[in-house]
């Protein structure tokens, strides 16, 4: 195969990967088209479908399956040896990516890396709110964030944020209409906000702990989110009880917005780490962005 067709395996790689013409188009930074036409190109030079369109969808072939499974990785580790290249400039660049959860981004990420960045014009962070379970590899993140330390073998962690706690609140107006709870299982009785999980489309479980107790309450109610900061609006409005990382609410348990309710159900819980493969090596942008993050050991 000619060299110049090695940007055609290249878009079809991004094709694969998306399981869109649209998705990976918009990747790559040209028109639908114009991929389309790339990955008619290389299907006519190998003589062999790669991929099987719908209007819906679009997924590989086995033939397709197979060339992805083989190529991907090579192109990968290219990009790995140019990144490497450009570390030996004078000072680090590049993009990195990162997936996280609202709070570890609006608490952690932005806070730390925004002090950090503007020494550093040349690299460029991506972050993408997300609370589904994202295979970074896959997706091609360089990292993840999720609390705890409890991560696959081949998967690096490193504590970015301190242990945390959960706060159950509700508003002054909620409890002038509502008994305040006085154990978890009374919250079958409230209208509680939920948090929708993207992973099989749960809603988050309320977790509780005292002493050697342990209990896992379902609640219910009339509104269900898929980030933390409606919630939390929502529950300033007094439409019922919210389920938030202490620090979010802190400031308006402080001024009165917020009353908190079960305090001593709520024990710490392990903070937040950023997780990226072992096997990756590191790029001089990935350093300075983990550097930035890393939560400095505890004092003895």
């Amino acid at each position: 195969m000619a060299r110049n067709s090695y940007s055609e395996l290249l878009a079809f790689i991004q094709v694969a990967r998306e399981g869109s013409f649209t998705r990976a188009a918009a990747q790559m930074g040209i028109s639908t088209s114009a991929l389309s036409h790339a990955i008619r190109a290389l299907e006519a030079r190998l003589e062999v479908r790669l991929l099987t369109r719908t209007t819906r969808s679009v997924s590989t072939t086995e033939a397709g399956e197979r060339l992805f499974e083989r190529i991907a990785p090579h192109f990968e580790g290219i990009d790995s040896e140019l990144d490497a290249v450009r570390d030996q400039r004078s000072r680090p660049a590049g993009t990195v990516r990162i997936t996280t959860a609202e709070h570890a981004a609006n608490t952690l990420i932005w806070p730390k890396l925004a002090k950090v960045l503007p020494q550093y014009p040349d690299i460029t962070v991506e972050v993408t709110v997300n609370y589904a379970r994202t295979d970074i590899v896959a997706e091609r993140y360089d990292a993840g964030v999720r609390l705890g330390g409890e991560l696959a073998n081949d998967m690096i962690a490193v504590r970015i944020g301190p242990d945390a706690r959960i706060a159950v609140v509700g508003s002054p107006d909620y409890f002038a209409h509502h008994p305040k709870p006085r154990s978890p299982q009374e919250l079958a009785e409230h209208n509680c906000i939920n948090l929708r999980l993207p992973t099989h489309g749960g809603l988050l479980p309320w977790e509780f702990e005292k002493g050697k107790r342990e209990l896992t309450v379902k609640v219910t109610g009339s509104w269900i989110f898929n980030s933390v900061s409606p919630i939390l609006r929502a529950a300033l409005a007094g439409q019922g009880l919210a389920y938030l990382p202490e620090d979010v609410a802190t400031e308006h348990l402080a001024a009165g917005r917020l009353i908190r309710v079960l305090d001593e159900w709520c024990q710490p819980y392990t903070g937040y780490h950023l997780y990226y493969p072992s096997r990756k090596p590191a790029s001089g942008a990935f350093a300075v962005v983990l550097e930035a993050l890393r939560e400095p050991a505890p004092a003895d």
